[in-house]
């Protein structure tokens, strides 16, 4: 099955939460694909069966600037993917309240507008409390890796 992880990221942390993700995903047999600069071309090329979303919140609850584009164009395309499994990783800091992971949340009802099902719940790593967020982020990858076996 062929994965598509696209991820946004201000400082470079959630980027490498979707690294690992994409190493974790291949070793499970899976056909990962990630590009942190992914354009809609490209993800329609690749062919993705499933969807992972991998971001940070930056702002006042935005989606950083390497994944607008690509949302944008989402939003005005919505591809046919309705049924296709997928899930997200929200990376955020509490201590901002209202805002917390809300780029994830933002990525997670793109999701559902495409009609993409969710297979796991949004996972939440929230940086005052983690210093590791790939390693924290296993056993939820696990847990979909799972949930796409045929």
């Amino acid at each position: 099955m062929k994965i598509a992880i696209l991820s946004g990221s201000v400082y470079g942390t959630a980027e490498e939460v979707a690294r690992h993700a994409e190493r974790v995903l291949k070793l499970a047999g899976f056909e990962a694909w990630h590009n942190p600069r992914a354009t809609l071309e490209e993800l329609l090329a690749f062919g993705p069966a499933a969807f992972l979303g991998v971001t940070s919140t930056t702002g006042m609850g935005e989606l950083p600037d390497n994944l607008q584009p690509l949302y944008a164009a989402l939003r005005d395309r919505l591809p046919a993917w309705r049924g296709c499994p997928g899930g997200v990783i929200a990376l955020g800091d509490s201590s901002y309240g209202d805002t917390y992971c809300a780029g994830g949340e933002l990525l997670g009802e793109l999701f559902a507008e495409l009609g993409i099902r969710e297979v796991q719940p949004i996972l939440r790593l929230d940086a005052s409390e983690t210093v590791t967020p790939e390693t924290d982020a296993e056993a939820w990858l696990a847990a979909f890796a799972a949930a796409l076996q045929p």
